[in-house]
């Protein structure tokens, strides 16, 4: 089974990090209560954050199946965006990873396995400004659960931000229910690299390919830029320029793993000295 189809048909999710855009609120709700409903079964403490009053979805949950004792226990919690952020706030990534940080150790401490948050982030993506800086903290958070218990449904309103805003924050997830979204990019542990480069990368979506790859703020280590590219099916010649680019203008290589054999007889063709594939064996 795919990674979307997994998601499409209710499979638990591969991966800490999942996207989900809607244009039904009622929709979102059901996979949202589905997604906290199973980290309140793996034990995890879960929350809930909500744009508008907490009150109303608080209420809703009080009658769904496995939440009413969830939340006069505190084990699940809505919160809303409204106490914290304005409609035009542009977040600090470094300041918000911190503090879910903080919260996930902190549920750990009080006998959790872990935290597990869905939230509502359309309003904090309205603007160019503002998807900038939450797609610089979409890699990071992706980065922070790769060592902490901590698992996150991120959902963006389509209807509202429109397909082409929501595409350039999902593509910075390990797993999203866009169809047509045909790359992703996402930190991994650091024993396979900085990054995973999966799906494909063509003229269709060059310009999103730069725009995460400027927002994924890859940092060297012993000068080099490690991409996990087992899962990358595909990509053109133009893609390894831009990847070889990326590198030189922050005195790296950057080197391909686990890419397949069609990608290091391009790569060879080109002679992009910023560039090494290392092919899967």
């Amino acid at each position: 089974m795919s990674e979307r189809s997994a998601v499409l048909t209710g499979q638990p999710p591969r991966y800490r990090h999942l996207c989900w855009a809607y244009d039904d609120p009622a929709g979102f709700m059901t996979h949202a209560v589905e997604f906290l409903r199973a980290g309140l079964a793996a034990g995890e403490q879960v929350w809930f954050v909500v744009s508008g009053p907490a009150e109303p979805v608080r209420d809703h949950l009080l009658g769904v199946r496995d939440f009413a004792d969830a939340l006069l226990t505190g084990a699940a919690q809505v919160r809303s965006l409204d106490g914290t952020y304005t409609s035009l706030a542009v977040i600090d990534p470094a300041s918000q990873v911190a503090a879910y940080r903080v919260a996930t150790r902190q549920a750990v401490a009080d006998g959790y396995t872990g935290l597990r948050v869905a939230a509502d982030a359309t309003d904090l993506v309205r603007t160019t400004a503002q998807r900038d800086s939450f797609g610089r903290y979409e890699q990071r958070v992706n980065e922070m659960m790769c060592t902490e218990p901590f698992r996150a449904m991120c959902a963006y309103d389509r209807s509202q931000l429109g397909e082409a805003a929501v595409a350039e924050l999902a593509c910075l997830h390990p797993q999203h229910n866009l169809g047509h979204l045909l790359f992703r990019l996402y930190a991994v542990p650091l024993r396979q690299g900085q990054a995973a480069l999966a799906g494909e990368l063509d003229p269709s979506n060059h310009e999103l390919f730069r725009t995460a790859l400027d927002r994924a703020d890859l940092q060297p280590v012993d000068d080099e830029l490690v991409l996990d590219a087992d899962g990358l099916r595909f990509l053109d010649h133009r893609a390894l320029i831009h990847l070889s680019e990326y590198a030189r203008d922050r005195h790296a290589t950057v080197v391909l793993r686990a890419a397949r054999s069609g990608v290091a007889r391009l790569a060879a063709l080109l002679d992009l000295p910023a560039l090494r594939v290392e092919v899967a064996r």
